[in-house]
Protein backbone atom coordinates (compact mmCIF):
# COMPACT_ATOMS: atom_id res chain seq x y z
CA UNK A 1 0.00 0.00 0.00
CA UNK A 2 1.36 3.52 -0.91
CA UNK A 3 1.94 5.58 1.68
CA UNK A 4 -0.05 8.76 0.25
CA UNK A 5 -2.80 6.27 -0.17
CA UNK A 6 -2.08 5.40 3.73
CA UNK A 7 -2.03 8.87 4.76
CA UNK A 8 -5.18 9.09 3.26
CA UNK A 9 -6.99 6.31 5.10
CA UNK A 10 -5.18 7.54 8.15
CA UNK A 11 -7.17 10.85 7.64
CA UNK A 12 -10.35 9.28 7.08
CA UNK A 13 -10.36 6.94 10.35
CA UNK A 14 -9.24 10.14 12.40
CA UNK A 15 -12.22 12.42 11.04
CA UNK A 16 -14.46 9.39 11.48
CA UNK A 17 -13.50 9.38 14.83
CA UNK A 18 -12.60 5.75 15.21
CA UNK A 19 -11.83 4.00 17.85
CA UNK A 20 -9.12 2.03 16.48
CA UNK A 21 -7.92 -0.03 13.42
CA UNK A 22 -5.48 -3.20 12.63
CA UNK A 23 -4.19 -5.39 9.81
CA UNK A 24 -4.80 -8.77 9.98
CA UNK A 25 -4.47 -11.71 8.38
CA UNK A 26 -8.02 -12.63 7.19
CA UNK A 27 -6.97 -16.38 7.80
CA UNK A 28 -7.33 -15.61 11.59
CA UNK A 29 -10.86 -14.63 11.29
CA UNK A 30 -13.38 -17.60 12.90
CA UNK A 31 -15.98 -18.44 11.32
CA UNK A 32 -18.52 -20.83 12.51
CA UNK A 33 -21.61 -22.44 11.75
CA UNK A 34 -23.45 -21.71 14.83
CA UNK A 35 -22.95 -18.28 14.38
CA UNK A 36 -25.90 -17.93 11.83
CA UNK A 37 -28.11 -20.34 13.94
CA UNK A 38 -27.63 -17.34 16.32
CA UNK A 39 -28.76 -15.01 13.58
CA UNK A 40 -32.10 -17.14 12.46
CA UNK A 41 -33.13 -17.91 15.96
CA UNK A 42 -32.29 -15.65 18.24
CA UNK A 43 -32.48 -12.05 15.95
CA UNK A 44 -35.41 -10.69 14.70
CA UNK A 45 -34.02 -9.09 11.08
CA UNK A 46 -34.02 -12.96 10.24
CA UNK A 47 -35.14 -12.80 6.42
CA UNK A 48 -35.85 -9.23 6.51
CA UNK A 49 -32.75 -7.66 4.58
CA UNK A 50 -30.70 -9.10 1.49
CA UNK A 51 -27.93 -8.46 3.90
CA UNK A 52 -28.94 -10.60 6.36
CA UNK A 53 -29.33 -14.77 6.50
CA UNK A 54 -30.71 -16.81 4.63
CA UNK A 55 -29.47 -14.23 1.49
CA UNK A 56 -25.94 -13.87 3.01
CA UNK A 57 -23.26 -15.96 2.15
CA UNK A 58 -22.94 -19.25 4.36
CA UNK A 59 -19.85 -19.70 6.47
CA UNK A 60 -18.56 -22.48 4.09
CA UNK A 61 -18.35 -19.64 1.28
CA UNK A 62 -16.97 -16.98 4.02
CA UNK A 63 -14.19 -19.32 4.50
CA UNK A 64 -13.28 -19.89 0.89
CA UNK A 65 -13.66 -16.21 0.04
CA UNK A 66 -11.00 -15.53 3.30
CA UNK A 67 -8.46 -17.71 1.87
CA UNK A 68 -8.18 -15.74 -1.24
CA UNK A 69 -7.14 -12.70 0.58
CA UNK A 70 -3.85 -12.19 2.32
CA UNK A 71 -4.60 -9.00 4.25
CA UNK A 72 -7.90 -7.52 5.96
CA UNK A 73 -8.38 -4.48 8.23
CA UNK A 74 -10.39 -4.39 11.35
CA UNK A 75 -11.44 -1.63 12.24
CA UNK A 76 -13.21 -0.30 15.70
CA UNK A 77 -15.82 2.51 15.98
CA UNK A 78 -17.73 2.42 19.88
CA UNK A 79 -21.83 3.05 19.45
CA UNK A 80 -23.02 4.05 15.56
CA UNK A 81 -22.73 0.70 14.01
CA UNK A 82 -24.71 2.52 10.79
CA UNK A 83 -22.27 5.23 10.70
CA UNK A 84 -19.34 2.54 10.34
CA UNK A 85 -21.25 0.53 7.85
CA UNK A 86 -21.02 4.01 5.19
CA UNK A 87 -16.88 4.39 6.85
CA UNK A 88 -16.35 0.65 5.53
CA UNK A 89 -18.31 0.80 2.30
CA UNK A 90 -16.51 4.10 1.46
CA UNK A 91 -12.99 2.69 2.66
CA UNK A 92 -13.60 -0.33 0.10
CA UNK A 93 -14.07 2.26 -2.61
CA UNK A 94 -11.28 3.92 -1.93
CA UNK A 95 -9.61 0.95 -1.73
CA UNK A 96 -10.83 -0.12 -4.73
CA UNK A 97 -10.46 2.95 -6.47
CA UNK A 98 -6.62 2.52 -5.76
CA UNK A 99 -5.92 -0.16 -8.00
CA UNK A 100 -7.35 -3.05 -4.64
CA UNK A 101 -9.51 -4.05 -6.71
CA UNK A 102 -10.60 -7.05 -4.54
CA UNK A 103 -11.62 -5.00 -1.67
CA UNK A 104 -14.46 -6.10 0.07
CA UNK A 105 -16.58 -4.34 3.46
CA UNK A 106 -18.09 -6.78 5.78
CA UNK A 107 -19.79 -3.91 8.52
CA UNK A 108 -21.23 -5.23 11.61
CA UNK A 109 -24.93 -5.91 12.45
CA UNK A 110 -28.05 -5.05 10.60
CA UNK A 111 -28.23 -2.98 7.23
CA UNK A 112 -31.14 -0.58 8.21
CA UNK A 113 -31.09 1.61 4.16
CA UNK A 114 -34.05 0.49 3.66
CA UNK A 115 -37.24 0.18 5.96
CA UNK A 116 -38.11 -2.08 5.83
CA UNK A 117 -35.74 -4.26 2.70
CA UNK A 118 -38.57 -5.25 -0.17
CA UNK A 119 -35.30 -8.20 -0.18
CA UNK A 120 -35.60 -8.32 -3.89
CA UNK A 121 -32.73 -7.62 -6.12
CA UNK A 122 -31.48 -5.39 -7.42
CA UNK A 123 -30.60 -3.87 -3.66
CA UNK A 124 -31.85 0.41 -3.76
CA UNK A 125 -28.52 1.27 -1.66
CA UNK A 126 -25.54 -1.35 -3.43
CA UNK A 127 -22.81 1.52 -2.90
CA UNK A 128 -23.53 0.51 1.00
CA UNK A 129 -25.32 -2.46 1.86
CA UNK A 130 -22.73 -5.51 2.42
CA UNK A 131 -23.63 -8.62 4.79
CA UNK A 132 -22.58 -8.38 8.17
CA UNK A 133 -19.78 -10.26 9.29
CA UNK A 134 -22.07 -12.28 11.74
CA UNK A 135 -24.71 -12.52 9.22
CA UNK A 136 -21.57 -14.32 7.04
CA UNK A 137 -21.00 -16.66 10.20
CA UNK A 138 -18.03 -14.65 11.38
CA UNK A 139 -17.47 -15.25 15.02
CA UNK A 140 -16.79 -11.21 15.83
CA UNK A 141 -16.17 -12.16 19.37
CA UNK A 142 -13.15 -14.45 19.08
CA UNK A 143 -11.66 -12.92 15.55
CA UNK A 144 -11.96 -9.27 17.72
CA UNK A 145 -10.70 -10.76 20.98
CA UNK A 146 -7.28 -12.43 19.17
CA UNK A 147 -6.40 -9.34 18.52
CA UNK A 148 -6.26 -7.35 21.73
CA UNK A 149 -9.88 -5.37 21.03
CA UNK A 150 -12.66 -5.24 23.25
CA UNK A 151 -16.33 -7.23 22.74
CA UNK A 152 -18.42 -8.09 25.67
CA UNK A 153 -22.13 -8.64 25.59
CA UNK A 154 -23.77 -5.22 25.95
CA UNK A 155 -26.55 -6.39 28.97
CA UNK A 156 -28.09 -2.55 29.29
CA UNK A 157 -28.17 0.90 27.91
CA UNK A 158 -25.55 2.16 30.41
CA UNK A 159 -22.96 0.04 28.93
CA UNK A 160 -21.12 1.35 25.46
CA UNK A 161 -21.15 -0.77 22.38
CA UNK A 162 -18.21 -1.53 20.53
CA UNK A 163 -18.89 -2.42 16.81
CA UNK A 164 -15.84 -3.66 13.99
CA UNK A 165 -16.35 -4.13 10.42
CA UNK A 166 -13.92 -5.91 8.50
CA UNK A 167 -12.27 -4.88 4.97
CA UNK A 168 -11.16 -7.75 3.08
CA UNK A 169 -7.52 -6.08 0.81
CA UNK A 170 -5.54 -7.32 -1.50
Amino acid sequence: MSEELWEEMVKSFAREKLSGYRFINPKKVVVEEWVRLKCQFGCDGYGQSLTCPPYAPEPKRTQAVLKEYHLALLLWKKEEYQRLRHIAAQMERTLFLAGYYKALALPAGPCELCNPCPCTYPCRHPEYARPSMEACGIDVYATVRQFGFPLEVVRSHLHCANYYALILVE
